[in-house]
Formats: C-alpha cells, structure tokens, sequence
C-alpha cells in the first residue's frame, strides 16, 4: 500500500489534500526527533562534510529543539555555504553558530546604520536579559548574547537547554518572564526611559503568565481550572456564537492574578539588576566593544575579571553607526 509519512512538529499546517481520506493507504505523522534522535541525524549529516577540531555536536544538538530531520539538514547545507563563501576546506563550529542563527533569526543586517544611542541601549537591554538569566533559578544555560540586527531583532540572548524539557515548573515560568523583563528593566534604570524595543518581550510574557494562570492551574487564586475555553458552533460566522464558561467576575480574577505575575517578575527583574548595576556595566560596554559574548564570557564579566584584548583581524567589527 501506499504510506504517507509526515515528519513535522506542527501536524495541523499540513496540506489538507495529503490527507484526503482514500488518497494513502496509511498516513503517519512522525512527531520531531528527541536530543538523542538529533544527534544521530547530525552524525550521519556530517560525515558528508570535513569538520574542523573544536565542533561540538553535542552544543549543536542541545540548540535545536523541537527540529525536524530536514531542519537540521538544512541547517547543515546553511553552514556548508557559508564555509564555502570563505574558501575553508573543513566547516568550523562558528559556520555552524551562524547557520543556525541565519536559520533562526534571519540574515545578518551588516548594512543597517545605527546611532550611538540606539545602539547602547540594545547593548544594555540584552545585557539585562544574559544577567537575569545567570542570576534566577532554573533557567537554560547563556549561550552567547550579541547586538548585531538579525531579522527585525536589534539584538538577541540565546540561551541553550540542555535537555529537552516536556514539563516546566512554576518556578521556571516566573524566571522565564522575569528574563523577559531584564531588557525593559535595564533601559528604565540606566535611560529613565523606555523603547519599542521590549515589545516581543512583554509579549512573550504576557503570554506565559496568562497560560500560567487560565490554562495550567499555577495561581492560587484562581485555582487548578481552565479558563477561557469556549465551545464553538461549527458553521461560518461561529465567532459570533461563541459560548464563554466563565464570568465576567472571574474574567476580572484572572486578569488581576496575570497583572500580579507580571508586575511581580518586573520587581524581580529591577531589584537584581539593580543589585549588579556593576555587572550590567561591564557586560553592556563589552558588548559595545565586542559585538558577541559568549556565556562563558558573561560569567567571567559578572566575576570581575577581564577578558582578553579583541583581535580585529579575526573578529572584524560588523556594526555601522552614524
């Protein structure tokens, strides 16, 4: 028979006329490789390559949850091209670093010229974000924190679990969202003032505490109940004939319990920096003068000690300012 094989992480974007009924004898959706399943397909993808000494599959592995086989092929052939553009014999760890960053986030903007003053704040902004991540409990590994524009990014913290995670806990969340705010918190600190800049941020956060709150049963207040759940009539126009299961009373609950999960994790996120305003100095002027920090380096920032002289040579300045 004739057997369709889907290997996806979002079953439901797949093309409704695979999946016609009487078309395929059989039709299987795999779900996305685990950390050790990863692994195996970058094994087999990199033999086809020369790999210089230092790639760590196992670093690669661990940055790429939740991808399929033919992601992580492509994120192979992406550091392929980008070795090849450079005339290198063996891919090294950062083709791999960019490739997946390109894969991620979007190309590099060498070209976008930024002011000073913008530029120092997103130094600051993802500063306060590589910090909080180093100071709250159970939270990912830094991976490296970096203010070159990517996409419609100004600047990015990535950071690296090291296993894959198929529950999180209640603290994990708050830190989570506290992280989120490490941007916004450093900007009103150091400017007195704030910039679109946090605006995924507070999305992402919002997002999380009002999950927090109607979907997994995390706030006291409001209980372990779903809220917000609503049966649909199934015909055109069924936005109109939504049914709500919950009061406008609760509704109020839920949105006071979400505004206390935020405004307390934006405490959180201002008391700490605060409390390292030394730290956030450092690693906010490193970035300006380095661009890209590895979490290694960041650590080494928030102890105090310096870090090596920039060689120009091998790590060119890429930032344009007026």
């Amino acid at each position: 028979g004739v057997i369709l094989i889907a290997a996806t992480n979002r079953p439901d974007v797949l093309d409704p006329a695979l999946l016609r009924p009487g078309r395929f004898d059989r039709q299987v959706v795999v779900p996305p490789p685990d950390i050790r399943g990863r692994k195996m397909f970058r094994e087999v993808h990199c033999k086809r390559n020369a790999l210089a000494k230092g790639v760590d599959l196992e670093i690669l592995t661990q940055g790429t949850p939740g991808w399929t086989g033919a992601d992580l092929e492509n994120l192979d052939n992406e550091a392929a091209l980008m070795a090849a553009k450079e005339n290198k014999d063996v891919l090294a760890m950062s083709d791999f670093e960019n490739a997946k960053d390109k894969v991620l986030m979007g190309k590099e903007r060498r070209n976008m010229v930024q002011s000073p003053e913008d530029l120092k704040n997103t130094a600051y902004h993802e500063a306060g974000h590589a910090i909080l991540n180093l100071l709250l409990p159970e939270t990912d590994t830094l991976h490296k924190v970096t203010i070159i524009p990517r996409g419609r990014a100004l600047g990015v913290t990535m950071y690296l679990p090291e296993e894959d995670k198929n529950t999180l806990t209640r603290v994990e969340l708050e830190s989570k969202i506290a992280m989120a705010f490490g941007g916004r918190a450093a900007e009103l600190i150091i400017f007195n003032q704030v910039t679109t800049g946090a605006s995924n941020d507070i999305k992402q956060a919002t997002n999380m505490a009002r999950s927090m709150v109607c979907k997994w049963g995390m706030s006291d207040l409001i209980g372990p109940m779903a809220v917000g759940e609503q049966s649909q009539e199934v015909f055109i126009g069924r936005e109109w004939v939504a049914n709500k299961d919950h009061s406008e009373e609760k509704a109020r609950l839920v949105d006071a319990e979400v505004k206390r999960i935020i405004d307390t994790a934006m405490e959180t996120a201002d008391s700490l920096l605060r409390e390292h305003i030394e730290s956030l100095h450092r690693v906010a002027n490193a970035l300006l003068e380095r661009e890209t920090l590895t979490g290694d380096e960041v650590q080494r920032l928030m102890k105090g000690e310096t870090l090596p002289l920039l060689d120009l040579k091998t790590n060119p300045k890429k930032l344009k300012t007026t």
